[in-house]
């Protein structure tokens, strides 16, 4: 029998290559979203436009026992949007209702399965001061101290999920997703992030042009191509009885300063970094795999450069396109 699949944010970055992903595996998916995927068809077979905010949406197109359920809906974006505190109350009630909202409703509707994509933004800070030497190994959640209101709101999902698996039976999944980047994402407009955002500026420069940092660019970073974290999502969800919160990220760390001249050797472009003021985050995050490898036996290998390159390419694509 053909199994069931929804996607919830499935007009979104990652849901979207998710959906086609489970249709290449020959699922029959439901995608749900507030819009439909920016950059291209929707691979699902039902997409429904609506706000999973709103508990007679949730109801609707929880409307059989989904075999797999995968909750990546979120009020997000890069550190422009994260980190400067204008939206930290959407943030956390927007991205809190619609969890709590897929919790009791799947569970009601008998779904088999639930995914949660958390973040690494839910680590403390404290564990992320060192460029060089951040620990984020997923046991040093707690004592809990995330850097901001959306890291917060994650860690309480997390634990959110995990009640409902005490109390209700109900068999869910936590990843942690570190930086994950590719075509087809949010590419401008202040949400995208750092991988995005370089490539959108080393692609509309021209020799000799300074780019914009911020901060003095030596904060560091692991950045994972979407192939990779849907690959881990799978393993994940279809790991016997592993739950997690587990790490899906590269552990590949590189510095901003690092990550910008690495896209200019794309096309040999020489350019000044320019460094301002702006909202930064963490001074060092790198995601530790010991986990991921020991109960998956999986772990990302993909080199940085080569999910790079396929982004810039699609981004300047989009440029020449849109001009």
């Amino acid at each position: 029998m053909q199994k069931t699949a929804l996607v919830c944010g499935a007009g979104g970055f990652i849901g979207g290559h998710l959906v086609k992903k489970l249709k290449n595996e020959g699922y029959w998916v439901r995608g749900v979203d507030l819009k439909r995927p920016d950059f291209s068809e929707t691979a699902a077979d039902d997409f429904v436009v609506g706000d999973l905010r709103d508990q007679i949406l949730c109801q609707n197109v929880l409307d059989r026992p989904f075999d797999e359920v995968y909750q990546l809906a979120a009020d997000m974006g890069g550190a422009g949007y994260i980190f400067t505190g204008e939206h930290d109350a959407d943030v956390m009630h927007n991205s809190a209702q619609i969890n709590l909202n897929m919790a009791y409703y799947g569970n009601k509707a008998g779904i088999k399965k639930i995914f949660y994509s958390s973040s690494a933004c839910m680590y403390p800070e404290r564990n992320q001061l060192e460029p060089e030497n951040p620990n984020l190994s997923e046991d040093s959640a707690y004592p809990a101290a995330p850097d901001s209101e959306y890291g917060w709101e994650k860690l309480f999902s997390e634990r959110l999920y995990l009640s409902y698996n005490r109390n209700y039976g109900l068999d869910v999944r936590i990843a942690r997703f570190h930086n994950i980047f590719g075509p087809e994402g949010t590419w401008r407009g202040g949400k995208e992030k750092a991988p995005a955002a370089m490539c959108r500026k080393v692609a509309e420069a021209k020799d000799g042009d300074s780019i914009e940092i911020w901060g003095d660019g030596e904060q560091t970073r692991s950045f994972m191509y979407i192939d990779e974290c849907l690959e881990g999502v799978r393993r994940l969800m279809d790991s016997p009885d592993f739950r997690g919160p587990v790490n899906i990220g590269s552990d590949e760390m590189v510095s901003i300063n690092q990550l910008a001249k690495m896209i200019m050797e794309f096309e040999n472009k020489k350019l000044e970094l320019k460094h301002i003021e702006g909202p930064l985050g963490v001074r060092g995050r790198n995601s530790d795999n010991r986990l991921i490898h020991e109960k998956l036996g999986w772990r990302p290998n993909a080199p940085l450069k080569d999910g790079l390159k396929k982004t810039y390419d699609w981004i300047n694509q989009q440029i020449k396109n849109n001009p």
